[in-house]
């Protein structure tokens, strides 16, 4: 493409959805015509905002903790905002003196990474933890593209997936284990959290003895997935009234994990949709829980109602449609 060429594509025929491609052009031409995928990959990185975010955060949580509390280097602040870091009682040095002291690093960083190759890198590696895109595609849909901690926006913050019962702590690879957290939420997740993931990864095993939810007969459950299961109402409502079970034992519904939570809504979801496929009239759902004994539960292991609807149900005479949480015992 001559010069006269790739001017009119930049300036009249380009169009972007991102920087890559002027960023990819500028590299391209700054190298004579040609550079390498490293090149323009290191050229991509130095605008991803996303990226120098989490290094900001490592560097004030992690590398510069530690050399602050050797006395190496100080917090520059501003107000109570750390804005950058200094050597201290390092004054004025001369250039052969900062030279060594810059080789004496280089030659820490090249034994290191000698000694321990690749692996130095693997948490940023996606291998590690690698998520098909139409899981992360499911995951932030749900989210709304939204970080699920701090509400911020997929158009402002880079999201990423984020297992919430992490792999190393027995967290499975499972859409009701995953959430969309920004790259500031999710790094201060793993610094500041000091639940003991293994044993709420225990408590999913939790059965009761006598607990008629705990002991479902097995020919009883229509659609299960790792946390939650569904039967259909021994006393129902209306025809296909189900109940969304957890697994674990749980009295209340204010007392589900948040992964018990994501199991169960998208369980509601796949049945909504095969109870529509089995009968096209029904044109409503109501979904209740009752949570505490003077709302009407009577059964206490927590489980919710789908109750589907047809034109011409009978109204409540109180207000409302009769049955939306049946107070009678459910089974």
């Amino acid at each position: 493409m001559r010069p006269d060429d790739l001017h009119r594509y930049i300036t009249e025929r380009m169009r972007m959805s991102h920087v890559y491609q002027p960023v990819m052009l500028r590299e391209l031409l700054k190298s004579d015509g040609e550079a390498t995928v490293e090149q323009i990959a290191k050229a991509l990185l130095s605008h991803d905002r996303s990226q120098v975010e989490y290094y900001e955060i490592r560097t004030k949580n992690m590398v510069g903790k530690v050399l602050t509390n050797n006395g190496v280097a100080a917090p520059v602040k501003d107000g109570n905002r750390i804005v950058g870091y200094r050597l201290t009682g390092f004054g004025d040095v001369d250039a052969e003196v900062r030279d060594r002291l810059i080789a004496e690093c280089e030659e820490k960083i090249a034994d290191y990474i000698e000694r321990r190759g690749g692996n130095i890198w693997q948490h940023r590696f996606n291998a590690k933890g690698y998520v098909p895109g139409s899981v992360r595609y499911a995951v932030f849909k749900r989210a709304k593209y939204r970080c699920e901690l701090c509400g911020a926006s997929a158009e402002d913050v880079a999201l990423h997936v984020d297992h919430i019962i992490p792999r190393n702590r027995g967290g499975q690879d499972d859409l009701s284990n995953f959430q969309a957290l920004c790259i500031t939420c999710n790094t201060n997740k793993r610094d500041q959290d000091d639940a003991d993931f293994r044993g709420v990864a225990d408590s999913y095993g939790h059965r009761e003895a006598g607990c008629i939810f705990c002991e479902v007969p097995a020919d009883r459950v229509i659609a299960e997935n790792e946390l939650c299961y569904a039967i259909r109402d021994g006393f129902p409502v209306t025809p296909l009234h189900t109940l969304v079970i957890p697994k674990r034992h749980v009295s209340d519904y204010f007392d589900l994990f948040q992964p018990e939570l994501n199991a169960i809504r998208r369980m509601l979801d796949e049945l909504r949709s095969s109870i529509q496929d089995e009968e096209p009239n029904v044109s409503g759902f109501n979904v209740g829980v009752n949570a505490g004994a003077s709302a009407g539960q009577t059964i206490f292991h927590c489980h919710l109602h789908l109750i589907p609807r047809r034109d011409g149900d009978v109204p409540n005479p109180r207000g409302g449609v009769r049955g939306v949480i049946p107070a009678k015992q459910s089974y």
